[in-house]
């Protein structure tokens, strides 16, 4: 393969060679992920892929009974690596089922701390997980004529990262020794300081509760988070430009290669930091303190805004089995026929699952995950729709673009873009980044976004905390509101971890938990074929893309499909064994036609 040959690039069809070729696991936090997939090495493209999971949880079903109080320490140990956002968004249900809501300090305080979440794990990630399929040593053993073309091409935004290459920007990602990497290790040290100054503990918060927090309020706990913010911005502001260089490279080098990890673009965003000045937790005003959040929510098809509106977004959820190894609850009785509101509440929705895990032997064809489908009715079309979160930066660059609504003194939405003002720092001025609605939802866009909304994070931060230094000046401490677990109620909470979406819905009865889903991110993207043989957002992202990578059956590594996998951000996936070593042929199709059957 070159840059520029191939049949999949050409249209010229070849008969088909069908290699079956797997990587299990492709280690995760939330369970372990395997990506099954038919390769058609004549033309250069994935012909099928299943997306499995091997581990069940099951926190839906031990948090029956118990104290409601504890649902957000409980349910924050889901998760290794962003086990804050499920306390928030735990905090925020149980917020709306106790009728209450913090004092304005503790709010800046929670958006501060995620603020720093989103900047230590998307640095992490992108630059230490993501980059190192970028990096030089993968890209000299997977795509050699694309590194010999990196070295003849000069980085257009050299005068900002310092870089005078391509190839220079590849170098500095290499594993231990390149020096972006090992910056961004000190940056994910700094803002992991950053968070805990917030929230007291990494990664299972011990200042957040209920009401409030537990963080002393006093003006060092401000200023030593800004220092360590301005420290960072140098280091933002280059990330943003060699992103930008390395993937406007990757269109060029290899023309066609923005089909990579391409989908239908059906995006979801929850919204993320509330304000303060109009959030008031209750189910009746969702719709007007949704809108208000500093990441507007959004629904998001084939370009098009279909809905801010997070009651709508509520309802629509809908929990699909199809190809997970679960037992349906439709026929139990539902614990919320209504929402507050008075509209119907579906019996596949959260607030009424019943999680009941039959265990069985893998299989393909029929069932294949402990993953279950989410997927979202659009009832205007009648469509279950598989959205996904872009890895959790599109989407939510993409909603808060789309919506205009976001208008701060950092961050302003345009209605087509994101522009994000970021102050004069130690060596770079101040700068406005613009982060513009692109033409495609894959591979390369999923993880340009997440640079800029690192830029995003920092620049919400000085807002957040110039919030909060205000309010300690003028001496309005107060941290804390008191409430009583009522004998009934229910509540949601919708919040953005990192990777995207989440939601918590909870259920109360006899001042108990009688039911409690969370939905992170992962399951939205990493679903199996659901009840409808609609494939989840990677098998659909894998499916059908064309291969770049120069290697053939025998020393293939799978790059582009894992890059594609990569960009959602599927819970920090850290290690990649082949399945099946060299693959395994399945058959080769004497015949020019292209999808007849195989073996």
């Amino acid at each position: 393969m070159t840059t520029t040959e191939g049949p999949a690039r050409t249209g010229q069809r070849k008969p088909a060679q069908i290699v079956d070729m797997s990587w299990d696991p492709i280690t995760r936090i939330i369970g372990n992920l395997g990506i099954y997939t038919k390769i058609d090495f004549a033309n250069r493209e994935v012909t099928e892929c299943h997306s499995t999971s091997s581990l069940f949880r099951g926190y839906s079903v031990f948090m029956k009974g118990k104290d409601p109080r504890d649902a957000g320490f409980i349910t924050s140990r889901i998760c290794g690596i962003c086990g804050d956002n499920h306390t928030t968004c735990s905090n925020y249900a149980q917020q709306m089922a106790y009728g209450i809501k913090p004092p304005p300090l503790a709010e800046a305080i929670v958006n501060l701390g995620e603020a720093a979440e989103y900047m230590f794990d998307h640095t992490l990630f992108q630059d230490n997980m993501v980059f190192v399929d970028f990096c030089e040593a993968m890209v000299k053993v997977t795509n050699p004529s694309v590194l010999a073309k990196a070295e003849k091409t000069p980085a257009p935004h050299g005068e900002i990262h310092g870089y005078r290459t391509i190839a220079d920007i590849m170098r500095a990602f290499n594993p231990f020794e390149g020096e972006v990497y090992k910056q961004a290790l000190q940056v994910s040290r700094v803002t992991r300081e950053m968070f805990c100054k917030m929230e007291g503990r990494h990664v299972h918060p011990s200042t957040l509760y209920p009401g409030g927090v537990g963080t002393v309020p006093a003006p060092s706990t401000f200023t030593d988070y800004l220092t360590r913010l301005v420290k960072i911005l140098d280091f933002v502001k280059q990330s943003v430009a060699m992103n930008d260089d390395i993937f406007d490279f990757f269109y060029d080098a290899l023309p066609g290669y923005e089909e990579v990890g391409r989908r239908r673009t059906m995006l979801g965003c929850w919204g993320a930091w509330q304000d303060s000045n109009v959030c008031d937790y209750s189910y009746k005003n969702m719709n007007e303190w949704g809108k208000a959040m500093f990441v507007t929510p959004g629904i998001i098809v084939d370009g098009k805004l279909v809905t801010n509106n997070l009651v709508d977004i509520n309802l629509g959820m809908r929990i699909l089995l199809g190809s997970s190894y679960y037992e349906d609850w439709t026929g139990d009785e539902p614990f919320v026929t209504h929402d507050p509101l008075g509209n119907p509440v579906d019996m596949r929705h959260p607030w009424n699952q019943t999680t009941v895990p039959v265990p069985q032997k893998r299989d393909l064809q029929g069932n294949y995950s402990w993953v279950m489908s989410p997927r979202w009715y659009d009832k205007n079309t009648e469509e279950h729709l598989a959205l996904d979160t872009g890895g959790g930066p599109l989407a939510r660059l993409w909603s808060t673009a789309l919506n205009g609504l976001v208008d701060t003194p950092y961050v302003k939405a345009t209605g087509h873009s994101v522009q994000i003002s970021l102050p004069k720092s130690e060596k770079l001025p101040e700068m406005t980044l613009e982060w513009k609605i692109p033409q495609w939802n894959n591979t390369l866009e999923r993880d340009r976004a997440r640079p800029y909304f690192v830029a995003y994070s920092a620049a919400m931060a000085f807002t957040f905390l110039e919030r909060a230094m205000e309010m300690v000046r003028a001496g309005d401490t107060k941290m804390f509101t008191d409430f009583e677990v009522p004998d009934e109620a229910i509540g949601c909470g919708f919040h953005e971890a990192v990777r995207g979406v989440l939601s918590h819905h909870l259920v109360i009865k006899d001042k108990k938990i009688a039911n409690y889903h969370p939905y992170p991110p992962t399951p939205w993207n990493a679903s199996p074929r659901d009840m409808y043989g609609t494939p989840g957002p990677y098998e659909d992202a894998v499916q059908g893309q064309p291969i770049f990578e120069e290697n053939g059956p025998d020393d293939f590594k799978g790059v582009d499909i894992m890059r594609t996998v990569r960009s959602f951000d599927p819970c920090l996936p850290c290690g990649v064994h082949m399945y099946l070593g060299q693959g395994k042929e399945l058959k080769k199709l004497h015949s020019p036609t292209f999808g007849a059957t195989h073996d």
